[in-house]
């Protein structure tokens, strides 16, 4: 399993450590398991901070060279980090990552307007075999790198597609800050299947920031992965929940034969 967690559900400490707490849970009870996690709410706070502006062009962050300073030391830093410390302290063996270590996630310039904002072209889940292998947790922040030693600032939900595909995952969980996919009528879709992801595109239900998460979960199930959810991270015990087969948020499958 892999699950993506969302800066906003991390910036709170309590929230962190309630999630912190379920992963370590699942990881004692045998469930092999892959962290990825985003930080923007942070990292716009972060430049606001120094008086930089944030700008967006088609909802990704524009990365000038100041900037990716900040993606290391926010995404790959205190993130990151604050995430592992509440891990460990919830009793796994949690250790920190980006997509540069050991190659496991390679880009290449998006858009030259977008600065080093990366596309993740491949993934190497080597280092993710090795220490799963060996009892621990990798928790992966949303950077990569590529051979010429470049470093990309990477959309978190792509890079946890990437990573997900890569390592084989049966399940790919995004916990997020919204109650799942939602139809026209704004009822909460249990089930959906891929197909019916692309029309609520297409029928312009799913825009923005549920769009992307949607185009990710269809990009993880052309990877090979399982199943996708979509689920809201701040629920009372979510993940022992979805572990147990209850229909939290939304689940996305492939076609109509895995929706049973």
């Amino acid at each position: 399993m892999l699950v993506k967690l969302g800066g906003t559900l991390l910036d709170a400490p309590e929230s962190r450590y309630s999630l912190a707490a379920q992963i370590a849970a699942a990881r004692a009870n045998g469930v092999e398991m892959v962290v990825v996690h985003g930080g923007g709410k942070q990292m716009t706070r972060f430049l606001a901070e120094r008086g930089i502006e944030s700008r967006f062009v088609n909802g990704l962050r524009v990365t000038s060279p100041e900037t990716i300073d900040a993606v290391l030391k926010v995404f790959a830093g205190s993130v990151n980090h604050e995430l592992v410390a509440a891990l460990n302290r919830a009793g796994a063996l949690a250790v920190g990552l980006t997509g540069i270590d050991a190659l496991l996630a390679e880009a290449e310039q998006m858009d030259p307007e977008l600065g080093a904002v990366g596309r993740v072209v491949r993934s190497n889940p080597a280092v993710l075999d090795v220490l799963v292998k060996a009892g621990f947790l990798p928790v992966v922040a949303c950077v990569a790198g590529d051979r010429k030693g470049n470093i990309y600032n990477v959309n978190a939900d792509q890079m946890a597609v990437a990573c997900a595909a890569a390592f084989g995952v049966e399940q790919l969980v995004f916990l997020t800050d919204v109650p799942g996919v939602m139809d026209a009528s704004k009822a909460v879709r249990p089930v959906l299947t891929a197909a019916a992801s692309r029309q609520l595109i297409s029928d312009g239900v799913a825009t923005g920031g549920m769009q992307a998460k949607l185009n990710a979960a269809l990009a993880a199930l052309e990877g090979g992965v399982g199943t996708v959810r979509i689920a809201p991270g701040a629920v009372e015990q979510i993940l022992p929940r979805i572990l147990a087969g209850e229909e939290a948020g939304t689940r996305i499958v492939p076609a109509e034969g895995r929706a049973a």
